[in-house]
């Protein structure tokens, strides 16, 4: 391991962007977490951990697949609500905060501050929620050309995701 961050880490799985961080505890996915091309691969830790590198790994080579992880009970009810709502969106589709808000009745920033305290991104899609007027954030991130605005737009790119904000260039293109 290249870094000491990567200890927390059940196991860390390589990414086109940089690799995803897998947390677990009791038997359960406890979080996913993007991270930037300096952290190295890690063999899994458990069997969660290796069931969730192997459905990570799917996902990355097939956006169709579906995964099915034991996940820890995360989040208040309003934020399940909206990752309920946002676990529904197509593959291949965006919906604005505005849009989600009005599915769920709520407010577009309610919808926001929910999304970036996903904690199974890719799981739950929350990259497929932008903004009205352009790509929006990201896992509390909003640097129009950082690391996570990078990898919100790769990941609706390998979707298929029709044309959008998300097609600027970026880094990882």
């Amino acid at each position: 391991m290249n870094n000491p961050a990567e200890t927390i880490f059940s196991a860390i799985v390589a990414a086109p962007f940089g690799a995803i961080g897998i947390r677990t505890e009791a038997a359960r996915v406890r979080e996913l977490v993007y991270l930037p091309p300096h952290f190295g691969e890690k063999d899994a830790l458990d069997a969660v951990a290796e069931l969730a590198a192997q459905q990570v790994g799917h996902y990355l080579l097939d956006p169709d697949f579906r995964f099915d992880l034991p996940l820890v009970d995360a989040g208040s009810t309003f934020q399940r609500k909206v990752w309920d709502a946002i676990a529904a969106i197509p593959r291949g589709t965006v919906r604005t905060y505005g849009q989600v808000a009005k599915h769920i009745g709520s407010a577009p920033r309610a919808v926001g501050q929910a999304c970036g305290a996903n904690w199974f991104p890719i799981i739950i899609p929350c990259h497929r929620v932008t903004a009205a007027g352009g790509l929006g954030g990201f896992s509390h991130h909003d640097d129009e050309n950082g690391f996570h605005l990078g990898v919100k737009r790769w990941l609706l790119a390998h979707e298929g995701a029709g044309k959008g904000p998300w097609q600027q260039q970026s880094i990882f293109n």
